[in-house]
């Protein structure tokens, strides 16, 4: 269960009034997110109907929607097929409903893909370069909620929950990174999406429809967030790559924004720093930690996940197919 504020009837159509969008058909609850709460909701004008996505934020305060709201207007002005809020009659976009921020997106076609293939792979390494190689001229910059200073402090605050071995691969990692910062590799940067897992991508017929939930997205290192697509789309139960969809993926990436200089050398300490952030957070989840906003029962994934693919990193050094 992911819908943490329940709306009354009543929130929804004064909304939709400010939008000119019809009358209310109806609005259902969206299962499964971990952060925000959904809803789908329909609409009709004029004997049509039309369907859309109303997300209020739990986590984000308003002083930070403005990013949001102008990176994915900007990525969908440039081709990238993210959803883009609607703007009311007045030209605003960014709302408040049971005082929180909320948004009003259109609902893109499809679903989530739950045996990946290549074919799937390669079109989000595509996609995601493209984001990449377009996002580099965002005229903004967000440093990321849950980055470089976010797991140093946490890391330390879950270490007792730990078993020693555990709190010390933790210090490991995140020392590990500290240390890739301080090399003179000058690694790309610019807006990184930063949760492009495949429940953030929509697919109908086995094609690529649309990538949601950019509210992780920050400026960054590229690779990282590569890295981050890569550890979720290739990875097989053990923990290890799935070469063939690794290299669709990594090549189709390629295609689109050719790897730089020292990327190659960085790649190996991503793809682990990318695995120890998102074992860290599920950690925090799993143990109750951390600032929670939430009035309902938090959806918490599996760190031991994130942590089977930490450790698979580190007894294979990876490389990229092209560099």
């Amino acid at each position: 269960m992911a819908v943490y504020t329940q709306l009354i009837e009543t929130d929804v159509k004064t909304l939709l009034a400010e939008f000119n969008l019809g009358e209310l058909v109806s609005y259902q609850g969206i299962e499964g997110g971990i952060e925000n709460t959904n809803y789908f909701v329909t609409t009709r004008q004029s004997n049509s109907e039309k369907q859309f996505v109303l997300t209020l934020f739990e986590e984000l305060s308003e002083d930070e929607m403005p990013f949001f709201v102008e990176l994915t207007g900007f990525l969908a002005n440039k081709g990238i097929p993210v959803p883009a809020p609607l703007k009311d009659q007045n030209g605003i976009a960014l709302k408040n409903l049971s005082q929180r921020p909320a948004l009003l997106l259109p609902r893109f076609p499809g679903s989530q893909v739950t045996q990946l293939t290549p074919h799937h792979c390669s079109q989000i390494g595509d996609a995601l370069a493209r984001m990449h190689q377009v996002g580099r001229d965002f005229y903004l910059n967000r440093q990321a909620h849950r980055g470089v200073f976010w797991w140093r402090r946490e890391s330390k605050n879950i270490a007792s929950y730990l078993s020693t071995e555990d709190a010390e691969l933790l210090r490991q990692e995140v020392e590990l990174f500290d240390e890739l910062r301080e090399q003179p590799w000058d690694l790309p940067s610019g807006i990184i999406h930063g949760d492009l897992f495949h429940d953030n991508a929509l697919f109908e017929n086995n094609q690529l429809q649309g990538i949601i939930d950019l509210y992780n997205a920050s400026t960054g290192y590229l690779l990282y967030d590569l890295a981050i697509v890569v550890n979720d789309w290739c990875v097989q139960a053990d923990g290890s790559m799935d070469s063939l969809r690794l290299d669709a993926l990594l090549n189709a990436y390629a295609a689109q924004r050719p790897f730089e200089a020292n990327e190659d050398k960085a790649w190996p300490v991503l793809l682990r720093t990318a695995a120890m952030r998102f074992w860290l957070s599920r950690l925090i989840s799993l143990h109750g930690l951390g600032e929670n906003r939430y009035e309902g029962d938090q959806v918490i994934k599996n760190p031991e996940e994130c942590r089977r693919i930490l450790l698979a990193h580190i007894a294979n050094t990876a490389e990229l197919p092209v560099s």
